[in-house]
């Protein structure tokens, strides 16, 4: 007789049989949005395995192809395009995708930033409290009176302003991340600052006290893995904002340059030739960035449901 298997699960068993799993794969619309968030994801990763063409590169443009609408053969060439071609003759699927990889770019690094600067200073607030509290929830406060759209810009101006022009495109890109980084933080904090609240006051910090941690022990090595779950909600939702903020620089001409266009440019550029008949310029483009952000919207909501404890 066989004896049955007394082996301990694997991580990757624990994770299938976990409560997280269970309640996805019974969630069709999330599974639905993760796929398609899953799906730009690759495609932006692999623009130089996927794209047709290499769109910012000269050498492959031909202006005898510009205007040539969508699975239809150009009048003078005779090339075909899936979703046709803009004003300088690129493809504009691979334009997309290298856009797309732009976008998620600034969208991915500017939440990271937002993360890092809205937990550090959550957690201090939180924690330490007394005027530092005060002082860091002020700011926020301060920051929350005026959109964050409008920090953003601000923010971008100024540092666009202090780098030598001749490096302003090279940085163009870096400078967007900071600009969005630095206007979306204050979520991260006030969720941050007002877990910490209710965590410090639980046995397990006193016990850490007790036994002599230091402050920054016990607020990163106890506190912080308690408060991470709203911090991830907040991060789901935050990537599309930025996303979208970054999507409306670009299309206002004060975002990613011209020689590295994301999904905004690509919009703004459109938008010049939607009354004169060429729709697809704008269309594809925006029908994009509307998946995009509509997914991990979605994907951002079904989270915030199912680590809320009073859904259980």
């Amino acid at each position: 007789m066989d004896r049955p298997d007394t082996s301990p699960p694997t991580m990757m068993q624990r994770i299938l049989a976990s409560d997280f799993v269970f309640d996805f794969t019974r969630a069709p619309l999330a599974m639905l949005a993760a796929a398609v968030v899953l799906f730009l994801f690759i495609i932006a990763i692999l623009a130089p395995l996927v794209a047709p063409t290499n769109p910012f590169d000269p050498a492959s443009l031909n202006l005898m192809n510009g205007f040539t609408p969508p699975m239809t053969p150009n009048m003078f060439t005779g090339q075909s395009f899936v979703m046709g071609t803009d004003d300088q003759g690129r493809d504009l699927l691979s334009a997309i995708i290298y856009g797309l990889r732009v976008s998620l770019f600034v969208g991915v690094m500017s939440v990271l930033l937002a993360m890092g600067i809205g937990v550090s200073l959550g957690l201090v607030a939180g924690y330490v409290g007394g005027w530092l509290d005060n002082l860091i929830m002020r700011i926020a406060d301060i920051q929350l009176t005026f959109p964050s759209i409008l920090i953003a810009m601000l923010i971008f101006g100024v540092l666009r302003g202090i780098i030598p022009p001749d490096l302003r495109d090279e940085m163009a890109i870096f400078v967007l991340i900071a600009a969005i980084g630095l206007s979306e933080w204050v979520p991260f904090a006030r969720t941050v600052r007002a877990t910490t609240l209710v965590e410090k006051e639980k046995e397990y910090v006193q016990a850490a006290r007790l036994i002599g941690l230091r402050r920054g022990q016990i607020m990163w090595r106890h506190i912080l893995p308690n408060v991470i779950g709203p911090v991830l909600v907040i991060a789901t939702i935050t990537l599309a904002l930025a996303i979208i903020a970054e999507a409306t620089l670009s299309f206002l001409g004060v975002g990613a340059p011209p020689t590295e266009p994301s999904l905004g440019t690509l919009i703004r550029i459109g938008q010049d030739y939607l009354f004169s008949g060429e729709w697809w310029i704008l269309a594809f483009p925006a029908v994009t960035l509307l998946a995009l952000a509509l997914s991990v919207n979605l994907l951002g909501d079904w989270l915030k449901d199912t680590l809320n404890p009073r859904l259980k």
